[in-house]
């Protein structure tokens, strides 16, 4: 991975969010029931699952580490309203990345499961969890709005050092063949199991 990559994982993850928060808009009540990329989650499960991983990350950066659980089961009789929703998302973003900006540039380590990880790492990779979910909710809704190019291209270098084979499974399926040429975004969404022309 490049120092680049590496360094710069808060502007990353602000990079991530303001992608992922533009769909935001184009969310109503009828588009919660409807299927995501993620098998056997609709989308009203991904913007919960997305506002849960918000909260790790900015939990992880205030108190210095987090505890991991398994892939939690969809939520998907969960009776939160679509406004509510986009409403809890909008406002965890800017919580955590003013949590994030609050902590400064020093990289430090954090306790991510009981293991260390260095501070700007994780936060480039809950860029790589909040930019694919945002491209999951895009396609979810029928958007084609790719990952922008840079960003998709730097974390598919984080992603093909913390996703190997032997981790994978259950967070991310495995990788989907693109055909070239193909943009950084197809690349990243099926190193991590989804399929581009979706």
């Amino acid at each position: 991975m490049t120092d680049g990559a590496l360094g710069n994982g808060v502007e990353m993850l602000e990079r991530a969010i303001d992608y992922t928060l533009g769909c935001l808009v184009e969310i109503g009540e009828r588009s919660l029931s409807w299927p995501t990329p993620c098998a056997g989650w609709d989308l009203r499960a991904l913007l919960l699952h997305v506002d849960d991983s918000l909260d790790a990350l900015g939990t992880a950066i205030r108190t210095g580490g987090i505890s991991v659980s398994p892939v939690p089961a969809p939520f998907r009789h969960d009776p939160v309203r679509a406004e509510d929703l986009v409403a809890s998302l909008r406002g965890r973003a800017r919580t955590v990345l003013g949590a994030w900006t609050a902590a400064g540039d020093g990289d430090r380590p954090l306790a991510i499961g009981g293991l260390p990880l260095m501070a700007c790492s994780t936060a480039g990779i809950g860029a790589i969890e909040v930019a694919v979910h945002g491209w999951d909710i895009y396609c979810a809704l029928g958007l084609r709005r790719p990952i922008p190019p840079t960003l998709a291209a730097e974390m598919l270098e984080i992603a093909h050092i913390t996703v190997d084979a032997g981790g994978r499974y259950p967070l991310f399926a495995e990788p989907v063949p693109v055909r070239p040429p193909s943009c950084p975004s197809d690349r990243l969404t099926a190193y991590l199991g989804r399929d581009p022309r979706t």
